[in-house]
């Protein structure tokens, strides 16, 4: 996500990294990359000139402090800028109402419909909300079906009327239908086209205005950069939407919409999402976002993620079996899946401030962990709690068994013991010195 542009942004910075103090000079050349930077990243021209002379009044304007570089205090000024320029910070989401309305518009392909499902699963998971998904996309027989097929997944009901023609009777049924099952959230998925056009607008704006939604999204592919923005402002004029969701930002964005879509319709960025899985659906923040842009990595939503999976029972089991040296292959099956649960690695890793730079040319596979889960598996559950039983023999059928030869296997094995081992030395630690177990 946004690679090109952070690595244009870190290029700029060597300008100024290691100078003693900040000149004209080398603010003018260090201005002029960055502006670069975000052209290339598909920011409108004009856009990126008021951001870059607005750094550049910033930099000329600040006295360096002993403590900071002039290197150090130029990131921290466009790190301030970016944040601003994608809405400061992060926006209030409406779902007041009984039922709360939420009206989801956008281009076809912009992945309004997975969007949707996964706005249902986070309102389900983690608002306690008991929302009902609409099929008002009156044209695309296959969005019904995708939105069904979503709603099965995440255990969340879907209200359609294929042979339905109008799509305010359907909303108006599927209103009727929450009230009747107690549905406190209604997430309505409108058609969309190819390019926007009259009828598209003229039907959507009158949903709006018959049913006068808390929360209208307008939703951007965010791979197709100014594009979007555009679409945007034309989509604004007639909805007045409340909100935008980008999608796709683990593709090969250039970030242009991430970047500019705040300033041309100045309505904030209320969630990001990457991926097909429902779970990875992200409220925006712009200040973790510019500093992930800056490679300063996001090490507050790598922690609220881990918070998600985290069990305070388990947790206190974990320790204890830790603390006696109990520790087995069952419980690092455990907890191999608890990280598989947080997301796709390579995106966590990237989280780590440092890390993010050190990783971008590494095929990181998503299914790095199979290989080690297929050993475990291998094992019988005895072998699993008590891996001191594995001998020769035990070794080759669990070997055979995983589709791995026993230099892999005995491998797997010399680090779980290293690991074991390594335990062992924290538990001779104080409580209070074991890293985790300290005062809060």
């Amino acid at each position: 996500m946004f690679q090109s542009l952070s690595e244009r942004l870190e290029s700029a910075f060597k300008n100024i990294k290691g100078q003693a103090r900040i000149t004209d000079l080398n603010i003018a050349n260090t201005i002029k990359d960055i502006r670069r930077a975000l052209v290339d990243a598909d920011v409108n021209y004009k856009i990126a000139k008021e951001f870059t002379d607005k750094i550049k009044e910033k930099a000329l304007g600040e006295k360096v402090l002993t403590a900071i570089s002039p290197g150090q205090l130029m990131v921290k000024i466009v790190q301030d800028e970016l944040t601003e320029l994608m809405g400061g910070k992060e926006s209030e989401f409406n779902i007041s109402g009984n039922p709360a309305i939420i009206l989801i518009a956008g281009l076809q392909g912009s992945g309004k419909t997975t969007f949707s499902g996964k706005l249902a699963n986070y309102l389900k998971t983690k608002k306690g909300k008991s929302p009902l998904l609409v099929a008002a996309d009156i044209y695309r027989p296959a969005a019904i079906d995708q939105l069904h097929v979503l709603g099965e997944q995440i255990k969340v009901d879907v209200y359609s009327e294929r042979e339905t023609k109008d799509p305010n009777i359907i909303i108006e049924n599927a209103l009727k239908e929450a009230k009747s099952k107690n549905k406190n959230v209604v997430i309505i998925d409108t058609a969309g086209r190819l390019a926007v056009d009259e009828t598209m607008m003229a039907e959507v704006e009158k949903i709006k205005n018959e049913f006068k939604p808390q929360e209208i999204l307008f939703v951007v592919d965010s791979m197709t950069g100014q594009d979007a923005v555009n679409t945007a402002a034309a989509f604004n004029e007639r909805l007045d939407f409340s909100g935008v969701v980008l999608t796709k930002l683990d593709g090969d964005t250039r970030g242009g919409a991430a970047l500019s879509i705040k300033y041309t319709v100045n309505k904030p960025i209320k969630f990001s999402s990457s991926g097909e899985k429902m779970d990875t659906l992200d409220v925006f923040y712009p200040e973790r976002m510019a500093q992930r842009i800056l490679g300063m990595g996001d090490i507050v939503s790598l922690v609220e993620k881990a918070q998600e999976q985290f069990d305070a029972a388990e947790a206190a089991k974990l320790e204890k079996k830790i603390r006696k040296n109990q520790f087995d292959f069952e419980d690092f099956k455990n907890q191999i899946q608890q990280i598989k649960k947080m997301g796709n690695l390579k995106d966590l890793m990237a989280m780590i401030p440092g890390v993010g730079k050190q990783i971008k040319d590494l095929d990181i596979n998503d299914d790095a962990f199979k290989g080690i889960e297929a050993m475990i598996n291998s094992m019988t559950l005895e072998e699993r709690r008590n891996p001191d039983l594995i001998n020769p023999s035990r070794k080759q059928r669990i070997a055979n068994g995983s589709g791995k030869d026993l230099q892999e296997l005995n491998q797997f094995l010399k680090q779980f013991g290293q690991m074991k081992e390594m335990m062992k030395t924290m538990n001779k630690m104080p409580m209070g010195r074991m890293p985790g177990f300290g005062r809060r």
